[in-house]
């Protein structure tokens, strides 16, 4: 048991890493992928009564299903949305992100100092800040943790936490898609880990009925089937694709990766063969899609303290002989406050330069404000996909020929709508559907732009650095 000087100590270190990756947190700028379609689908929920079974949301695919297995992420972010705003919104990802990582630091003090922690917990905080968008991943992150913390006390004897199992699988399989996890850990935990099974495999039955509690019962597996094969992300989604060592944070990543095998060589401790197989595991999924990396380094940073922190006590972590509770205390508590002065609505009045609240690149905002303004602007409208997800919630009353969903859109679609937004068979495709307005991007499809100005059958109704607006001349 630790003592009150102990903790206020614990407590002062674990500050000290979670200040940059909270205020990290807090100016990193929303980007249209995903967040904005799912506040409109948790608007959607609480109006209607019910989960959406069709496509209501754009008009080339109106009407036919669609499975909306992440309804309790758009019921939350909606709600939190309307309480608070961006605000709110920024301050629950700091929520989420702050204690995804304190947890990591908890387990990470179980074989290195606090010191170590949290040197260890920045350098993982900064190499996968990448994956901190808000979307419905953020809510799965803790509980990945939970599980990682339950199976490391039932190798060491310890049964009372199995119950975390279960109890995420509940939440993660109404939250996101990647409530597969825990079975994974849980899976390679029977085979490979020292525990006792048969309290195990009670968890596992127990997982598997908290799986099927969600609104779609059994159909919740066959949309994980159909996601993990499903084309359209494969082929044009960069987050199913295999990471690249390009930006620092995939820098990081992969100096990590390299340096990992000499710190299990060199090292005196050992990593139990439950480790290497989920280091092994969760590594091939990491090298096969950036989706996949931050799991992946979560368990990397775990691994690698345990492997260290004979040498770091030593050298690092050497024990100190006066410590004030009490100062410690509230210089910890001052430094989590001290976060809050990134926090939209608070920077604003200190940082004339503060960073854009959201992503304008793939947020158009002007240009929805233009198009509310303009009803009178002929439909249906055909747009860049990363607008859409944005358009779905400010303006409903225009609906979007694509958007971020990218499991909802078949390959063929996806493949015109490459072509078309690099100028090729563009007036041919615009005549077949129908298409009398254009929201098209400056950054993603300028040839488009260009042959678009250059016909004399669209007026430019609209144009700012990020969007253009065109109608058909005939329609109007």
């Amino acid at each position: 048991m630790k003592d009150e000087g102990s903790r206020s100590y614990d407590f002062l270190w674990l500050s000290i890493a979670l200040l940059p990756l909270l205020g990290l947190s807090f100016m990193l700028s929303v980007p249209a992928q995903d967040y904005w379609w799912y506040l409109r689908l948790g608007k959607d929920i609480l109006t209607q009564g019910a989960i959406p079974l069709t496509d209501a949301m754009g008009h080339s695919r109106a009407g036919l299903p669609i499975f909306y297995q992440q309804w309790l992420s758009g019921i939350l972010f909606y709600g939190v949305y309307q309480i608070g705003g961006a605000a709110l919104t920024f301050f629950l990802r700091a929520v989420l992100i702050g204690l995804t990582y304190a947890l990591i630091w908890r387990l990470m003090r179980s074989f290195v100092g606090a010191r170590t922690a949290t040197m260890l917990v920045i350098a993982l905080g900064m190499s996968t800040s990448s994956n901190w968008m808000i979307r419905p991943q953020l809510f799965a992150y803790p509980l990945f943790i939970l599980c990682l913390y339950a199976a490391r006390n039932w190798q060491q004897g310890n049964n009372k936490t199995l119950f975390l199992f279960p109890l995420s699988t509940l939440l993660w399989v109404n939250l996101h898609g990647s409530f597969v996890l825990p079975f994974l850990i849980v899976g390679a935990a029977l085979i490979f880990g020292r525990g006792e099974r048969k309290p195990l495999l009670y968890a596992v039955g127990a997982m598997l009925v908290a799986s099927l509690l969600n609104p779609r019962g059994v159909d919740v597996w066959r949309y994980l089937v159909f996601i993990l094969n499903n084309p359209s992300d494969y082929l044009f989604s960069v987050e199913w694709r295999p990471p690249v060592n390009a930006g620092w944070q995939m820098n990081i990543f992969f100096a990590w990766l390299l340096i990992f095998p000499a710190l299990a060589a060199f090292s005196k401790q050992r990593l139990s063969r439950l480790d290497w197989i989920l280091f092994l595991g969760f590594g091939w999924l990491a090298l096969s899609g950036v989706r996949y990396v931050i799991w992946f380094m979560f368990l990397l940073a775990i691994f690698s303290a345990k492997l260290i922190g004979e040498w770091t006590n030593v050298h690092i972590d050497k024990p100190i002989e006066k410590i004030n509770p009490r100062l410690n205390a509230v210089i910890a508590a001052a430094l989590l406050l001290l976060s809050l002065i990134f926090m939209p609505g608070v920077r604003d009045s200190w940082w004339e330069g503060a960073p854009d609240l959201y992503e304008l690149t793939t947020t158009p905002v002007a240009a929805t404000d233009f198009l509310q303004a303009h009803e009178d602007l002929p439909a249906p409208l055909w747009n860049d996909y990363a607008f859409g997800s944005y358009l779905e919630f400010f303006l409903p009353s225009r609906p979007t020929w694509m958007d971020t969903r990218m499991y909802s859109f078949p390959q063929a679609m996806w493949e015109e709508y490459v072509r078309v937004s690099g100028g090729e068979g563009w007036q041919e495709m615009f005549d077949r559907e129908g298409i009398n307005l254009l929201l098209l991007s400056q950054a993603a499809q300028p040839n488009l732009i260009r042959a678009v100005s250059q016909s004399s059958a669209w007026t430019l109704e609209y144009e700012d650095e990020y969007a253009v607006v065109f109608s058909r001349r005939e329609a109007k």
